[in-house]
C-alpha cells in the first residue's frame, strides 16, 4: 500500500520547514510572522537599481529591509526617498520605527512560533518571567540628533553648516577708473561728493567728521550704465571689487541665503578698501510687507543686519547698489547708514552716446563715421540699445561680404539703417516712473526723476 501523503509542509524565510505548530490542527490557519525572502530582497533591490527615482518602490524595499532587520540598509533607502519627497509621511513613519530602539513585545516572531486566536483562551499559564515592559505612550517625540547621525553621509544638509562651501563671490579689481565714462558729468559730481573726496583727503575727512558709512543706491532706466559707473568708482578709489546679483546670494535652502550674505560682507571687510556693487537689489530687498511669509524676509533682515553692524563699523567697505525700480526697495535699506543717498543714472546724453559708439566699434572695420550724428540720431537710447545698433550694422556688412566674396568695411550708413531698425527700449520703464513721480513721490525722493521728465515733456 502506498503510503498517504499528508499536506505539503510550508518553509519558512531562512527555508527550514516550519514547525508543526504552523499546521492546521484544529481547523483553522494560524499566521505566521516571517521575514521576507532573500530572493525577494535581492529582486527590488536590482528593480530600484533599474529605477532609482521611483519612490514608492523604494520604500517598499525599506520596508521590508525593517521588517529583515536589515536597520542600517533600511535607514539608507528612506534617507534617499526624503531626497526626493521630504514630506513622504510613509517614509517619515518607517524612518522613525527605525530609529526607535527595538521594543521587547514589538520583536517579530520566529518561524515556528504560534499566535493564538484572539477568541482562543491559552490552555497552559505562560512560564514565569521578568514583568511585562510599561506600555510606552501613544505619542513617541521623535529622537532628530539620532535620525541626523543616521542620515549623516546619505541626505544632504538642507540647514547652513559654517565650514561647508567655498565662497561664491570673487574679489577683483575693477581696471575701470570715471575718465573711461564718457559724459554723465552730473553725475561723476554727485560720486565725487559721496565717495571719492572723503577718501583722498582723510585729513579733511576726520575734520569735518565724515564718516564713510552708508551707500549710494543707482536707479534709473535698464542698460544706461550703472554697472558700468560702479566699476569704474572701485577703480578711481583703487579698492578692490566685489559684484553680486539676486542669483549669487538667494539659496534655495533655509539659511544658506543668510549665510550668503554673511559671507559677502565679511570677506568685504577683510579686503577693506573695497566696494561692494549689490546690482537687481530690488530683487535681494524686496519690502517685506511683500515677503510676509516667504524665505526672502529673513534675507533681507540678514542683509539688514549686515548694514548695521555696530561690532565692525564697515569702515573701508563702500556700498553701491543698482536698481531698475527704486520703489520696489525695502524702504528700511535707504534709511540713514545704509543706502542714504541715492543718485538717478539717466539715459547717456550725446557726448557719452558718442562714447559708447566709440567703444563697440574700437575693434571692428570701420571707415567715415560721424560720431557725432549718430549720437544726435540716438537721442533717449540706452547704452545698452547702441551696443544693439553697433551689433546689427556689423552683421549687415558680414552678410554684405559673404555675398560678394569679399569683406568691407563698417561705414555711417550700416549704422543709420540700424538706428531706423531699433527702436528705444526704455519707454516702458519711464511709463512706470511717470506714474510714480506724479502718485508716489513722497518726500520728494523723485524731484530729480520728475524733473528730468518735465524737461522731456514726458510730465
Amino acid at each position: 500500500m502506498s503510503r498517504k501523503e499528508g499536506p505539503p509542509r510550508r518553509q519558512c524565510a531562512d527555508g527550514s520547514a516550519a514547525e508543526p505548530a504552523c499546521d492546521d490542527r484544529l481547523g483553522r490557519l494560524t499566521l505566521c510572522v516571517m521575514a521576507p525572502e532573500p530572493a525577494l530582497l535581492a529582486s527590488l533591490r536590482k528593480a530600484v537599481e533599474a529605477a532609482p527615482d521611483d519612490v514608492p518602490l523604494r520604500l517598499h524595499l525599506a520596508t521590508l529591509l525593517l521588517d529583515a532587520g536589515q536597520r542600517d540598509e533600511a535607514v539608507r533607502q528612506i534617507g534617499v526617498v526624503l531626497q526626493h519627497d521630504p514630506q513622504n509621511e510613509r517614509a517619515l513613519a518607517v524612518l522613525s520605527s527605525a530609529t526607535l530602539p527595538p521594543s521587547p513585545a514589538a520583536a517579530p516572531m520566529t518561524a515556528g512560533t504560534e499566535q493564538p486566536a484572539p477568541d482562543e483562551v491559552p490552555e497552559m499559564p505562560r512560564a514565569p518571567g521578568p514583568p511585562e515592559p510599561a506600555v510606552a505612550p501613544a505619542a513617541t517625540v521623535f529622537d532628530w540628533s539620532q535620525a541626523e547621525q543616521e542620515l549623516s553621509g546619505v541626505v544632504p544638509a538642507m540647514f547652513v553648516d559654517e565650514a561647508a562651501g567655498e565662497s561664491a563671490v570673487d574679489v577683483e579689481h575693477a581696471g575701470l577708473t570715471l575718465a573711461d565714462v564718457a559724459g554723465m558729468t552730473e553725475v561723476k559730481q554727485r560720486l565725487e561728493a559721496a565717495f571719492l573726496a572723503p577718501m583722498r583727503n582723510p585729513d579733511l575727512r576726520r575734520l569735518y567728521g565724515k564718516s564713510l558709512r552708508g551707500g549710494l543706491l543707482m536707479y534709473g532706466p535698464p542698460g544706461c550704465g550703472k554697472t558700468f559707473i560702479a566699476r569704474a568708482v572701485a577703480g578711481e578709489l583703487g579698492a578692490k571689487f566685489i559684484a553680486v546679483s539676486f542669483a549669487d546670494v538667494i539659496d534655495m535652502f533655509v539659511g544658506q541665503s543668510e549665510r550668503n550674505i554673511h559671507e559677502l560682507f565679511e570677506i568685504a571687510r577683510r579686503n577693506a578698501p573695497c566696494v561692494v556693487f549689490l546690482d537687481e537689489v530690488d530683487a535681494i530687498g524686496q519690502k517685506r510687507s511683500q515677503l510676509r511669509h516667504t524665505p526672502m524676509r529673513s534675507a533681507v533682515n540678514q542683509l539688514l543686519l549686515e548694514l548695521d553692524d555696530v561690532k565692525n563699523h564697515n569702515e573701508g567697505v563702500f556700498l553701491l547698489a543698482a536698481t531698475n525700480h527704486p520703489w520696489d526697495v525695502d524702504s528700511a535699506l535707504r534709511r540713514p547708514g545704509r543706502f542714504d543717498r541715492t543718485l538717478l543714472v539717466l539715459p547717456p546724453d550725446a557726448e557719452a552716446r558718442a562714447g559708447v559708439f566709440r567703444f563697440h566699434l574700437r575693434e571692428r572695420p570701420v571707415a567715415g563715421i560721424d560720431l557725432a550724428k549718430l549720437a544726435r540720431l540716438t537721442d533717449g537710447y540706452s547704452g545698452a540699445d547702441i551696443a544693439h545698433v553697433c551689433e546689427t550694422a556689423a552683421e549687415s556688412a558680414l552678410l554684405d561680404s559673404v555675398r560678394a566674396q569679399e569683406p568691407r568695411m563698417i561705414g555711417n550708413a550700416d549704422l543709420e539703417a540700424a538706428i531706423g531698425e531699433i527702436r528705444p527700449s526704455i519707454g516702458a520703464w519711464f511709463e512706470t516712473a511717470r506714474n510714480v513721480a506724479l502718485f508716489a513721490n513722497e518726500g520728494g525722493a523723485y524731484d530729480e526723476l520728475a524733473a528730468y521728465l518735465r524737461k522731456r515733456r514726458m510730465l
